[in-house]
């Protein structure tokens, strides 16, 4: 009786152990797959969000870095825009409005509209034409009277209710890149997207690998690829030469945004960036990083 008796209290503790010990799996599994699911969530960074315009600044040939010209960057209504007045004529005085980081491996996604009609005396090319100006040259280093920044620029362009227009294509003020295995000198080449007529709201994606590869997205479809670019060619005018290193390669810089003479309206523009810390035990370790930047880790 008593070694039964032994057995029977025996077996309950045993019982008692594996209803302690399962919560404690439980919650060990639970904990893995938050780890396992934060570190693959995609963190995206808000660089217009309808409130940060300190975060921007403009700069507009022949006025100095900061000055925002006539008013024409315009925050209202939680958007992003670029505006006109009805008296106001076009002069060459081309804009851009830099946000204040720079990188290098990312994704960018924007949300944007062409309204309204363009300025007296606006270029032909510039109708419901805006741009994201990617690898840009510091904001510092441009003459007072340049045009356009060392970049490139995914093209934006609103459909004009008649032909094809396509948007997200290719312009290079100052760059040269390597589009189908060759080495491409013209300033710009068309995408294969679809034309968006109207004022109807577009989002746009781009995909930046430092100097080897870019590709941009329309509907998650890559409508636009191309690979190394390097600074060269032509297509700007009123750079400093000191700014104008030709052959080297753009493997970073800044995003801007353009003013051409067509108002247009930004919603949001976001960037995931692909470069950062790569070491699993961090705390902030994302497992989409690409390139790594382990002087960010954290692991308190």
């Amino acid at each position: 009786m008593k070694l039964i008796a032994i057995f029977s209290s025996k077996n309950a503790f045993r019982s008692s152990i594996k209803i302690l010990v399962l919560p404690l799996v439980i919650v060990v599994c639970i904990a893995c797959g938050e780890k396992s699911t934060n570190e693959a969530e995609e963190d995206w960074i808000a660089i217009f969000d309808g409130s940060n315009y300190g975060d921007w600044t403009p700069k507009f040939t022949g006025a100095a870095l900061g000055v925002n010209y006539r008013d024409r960057f315009v925050y209202d209504d939680g958007l992003l825009s670029v505006r006109y007045a009805k008296t106001d004529t076009f002069k060459g005085n081309f804009g851009h409005l830099f946000y204040k980081e720079k990188f290098s491996h990312y994704k960018l996604r924007a949300t944007y509209r062409f309204v309204g009609d363009q300025m007296t005396d606006g270029p032909a090319w510039a109708f419901r034409n805006n741009g994201l100006m990617l690898h840009c040259q510091e904001p510092g280093t441009l003459g007072l009277d340049q045009d356009f920044p060392i970049s490139l620029e995914l093209q934006l362009l609103g459909g004009d209710d008649n032909q094809p227009r396509t948007t997200a294509n290719l312009c290079t003020p100052g760059t040269n890149v390597v589009l189908n295995d060759s080495l491409f000198t013209t300033h710009c080449v068309n995408s294969v997207s679809n034309t968006y007529h109207g004022d109807q709201w577009v989002t746009v994606e781009v995909l930046v690998l430092g100097d080897s590869l870019i590709q941009h997205k329309m509907e998650d479809k890559v409508v636009m690829a191309y690979s190394s670019p390097t600074i060269g060619g032509g297509n700007i005018a009123g750079y400093l030469d000191s700014a104008f290193k030709e052959g080297e390669a753009l493997k970073e810089g800044y995003i801007a945004i353009q003013a051409e003479s067509h108002p247009i309206d930004f919603k949001r523009i976001e960037v995931l960036n692909l470069c950062g810390c790569m070491d699993e035990k961090a705390k902030n370790y994302k497992s989409y990083y690409i390139k790594p930047d382990n002087s960010t880790c954290i692991y308190e």
